[in-house]
């Protein structure tokens, strides 16, 4: 009975965590900023809904969301892509050798991303790849393709052997099973691995801060560094930019969400 309570209280502790500051968030984007100092746990009695607007015309937010969609959707749909190429290949190899090339693409997962940023920064602005969309998007493959590889190659493997075998006496070729049968039953692992990712390159700060200079090819998380001032920071602004960019990933969520359990739990299922 005590141990329940405790249970109960830690959790309701964690959820006040978690909500209280998301209501702040909410609350806050439609507020000016003198009523978000009186009162930033009430909602508005006067909500300002010209804070969106303000945000996506005349801050750069419209064009920051529209130039994270492009990065996010190209890298994402591109990873996908050769990451269940190579996953797959690799789960057609059977004994040592698939084990060692599937190990050589996991080191990648090995290497903090933060080592390679100065190499990285030399390589692409010798490229001329530096401050454009698509270098962002080449850099972004680089450094999840290791990591959807993982996902996806660890849930492939547990595909039974025979289904292939049964595919090529058929007389499916190697890309038409990939296509028809590999594909298919891997689609939870892909819905599961693409929200992984779709989450990492649309939160991403780190390498657009480091690769884009322009302010037409700013994505979202750097838009939302322009609210921030060294003496004063616009903070309804800066929460109404905050809840147009976790808008698309609450989204995206919803919509696949039972693949993503599905992904999470099929492995086990296998087992």
């Amino acid at each position: 009975m005590m141990f329940n309570l405790g249970r109960r209280a830690l959790l309701l502790v964690y959820s006040l965590l978690i909500i209280v500051p998301l209501l702040v968030v909410i609350f806050g984007s439609v507020k000016t900023q003198p009523q978000l100092f009186a009162d930033p746990f009430l909602p508005a009695s006067d909500p300002q809904l010209g804070n969106y607007s303000e945000a996506m015309l005349n801050q750069g937010i419209g064009q920051a969301m529209l130039n994270s969609a492009i990065v996010t959707l190209s890298s994402v749909s591109l990873t996908l892509v050769l990451g269940s190429l190579a996953a797959y290949g690799i789960a057609r190899i059977p004994g040592w050798k698939g084990a060692l090339i599937f190990g050589f693409l996991i080191l990648g997962m090995a290497i903090p991303a933060q080592a390679n940023m100065i190499p990285q920064r030399v390589l692409f602005q010798n490229l001329g790849l530096l401050d454009s969309l698509f270098g962002l998007v080449l850099i972004n493959i680089t450094i999840t393709l290791p990591v959807a590889t993982f996902i996806m190659g660890g849930f492939m493997k547990t595909l039974p052997r025979s289904m292939f075998e049964a595919s090529s006496i058929d007389g499916a070729g190697t890309f038409r099973t990939y296509l028809r049968i590999a594909l298919p039953l891997s689609a939870p692992s892909i819905a599961a691995t693409a929200i992984f990712l779709f989450v990492i390159h649309w939160n991403d700060l780190l390498y657009p801060l480091l690769f884009i200079q322009s302010p037409s090819k700013r994505t979202l998380p750097l838009a939302l560094l322009n609210f921030q001032g060294e003496f004063l920071t616009n903070y309804p602004l800066l929460f109404t930019g905050v809840v147009i960019a976790s808008l698309p990933m609450v989204v995206a969520y919803v919509f696949l969400q039972r693949y993503f359990v599905a992904g999470m739990t099929a492995g086990a299922n296998k087992g």
